[in-house]
């Protein structure tokens, strides 16, 4: 059976879109090499690569650096303030916050208490 499997995994073709994900390497002047890596996305007929960071190689040590959409953090933190602006605006028309207060306390044994 581990035979079959072996035989399985030699047919299989690498995929050629696999390697677009990693970008070429950058050397530095100071020794760093830089491995550029993005997000490839296929929609149809269309294709794009998003960035997601890079790899940062100095001295044999491999560190990972993400890259920050400003743009895309910011336009969420918008979205959930106008979202939450909405829904409490929403709940104040629909009920207030306070709680109805109808009641007449003269009748209540502290009642006293509360006069002046």
């Amino acid at each position: 059976m581990d035979m079959d499997l072996r035989a399985e995994l030699d047919r299989i073709e690498a995929d050629p879109g696999a390697a677009r994900v990693f970008g070429q390497p950058y050397d530095t002047a100071d020794g760093t090499t830089v491995i550029p890596v993005a997000k490839v996305r296929a929609r149809g007929d269309r294709s794009g690569a998003r960035p997601v960071g890079v790899f940062v190689v100095r001295d044999g040590r491999a560190r990972w650096v993400p890259a920050v959409d400003a743009t895309r953090i910011s336009l969420t933190g918008i979205l959930v303030g106008l979202v939450s602006a909405t829904l409490a605006g929403v709940a104040m028309v629909r009920r207030p916050p306070w709680p109805d207060l109808h009641g007449d306390i003269s009748n209540h044994p502290l009642g006293d208490r509360f006069r002046r």
